[in-house]
């Protein structure tokens, strides 16, 4: 059932503190603190309040404060207040995200910012394109 090196914190959990694990964190209760992982996952029904960390995070819950990962999803339910400083940032219709987004690159080694866009309201499919 639970793979191995992952966490999971369940939904009827509430984590009053920081978060750090190695792996794949899968939140579907509530935190109120830091998280820095490998990898997390953010159900449509967990909340965090605190700054997130991880090479890939993938929202679909609510994240209150800065995220900073590699690869970042916000899918249809998620809903963002806080910058996002990202390698790749994908937002799906219907995703909710107000605050700045900053993409970092990798050049010679070091790491540098592109500027930030702020980025406000929720993502909607072009004019004219179906469902």
């Amino acid at each position: 059932m639970f793979r191995r090196g992952s966490t999971v914190i369940g939904s009827g959990l509430k984590i009053v503190g920081n978060v750090s694990a190695e792996g794949l964190v899968e939140v579907h209760g509530q935190i109120e603190g830091d998280v820095s992982c490998t990898s997390l996952v953010i159900s449509p029904n967990a909340q965090i309040h605190g700054s997130v960390t991880a090479e890939k995070v993938v929202v679909n819950g609510r994240v209150e404060g800065p995220i900073q990962g590699g690869d970042v999803i916000l899918k249809s339910k998620a809903h963002v207040i806080g910058d996002i400083r990202h390698q790749s940032l994908t937002i799906e219709k219907g995703a909710y995200f107000d605050g700045r987004a900053a993409q970092a690159h990798r050049a010679n080694g070091q790491q540098r910012d592109a500027p930030a866009t702020k980025i406000r309201g929720a993502a909607r499919a072009p004019r004219g394109a179906t469902e």
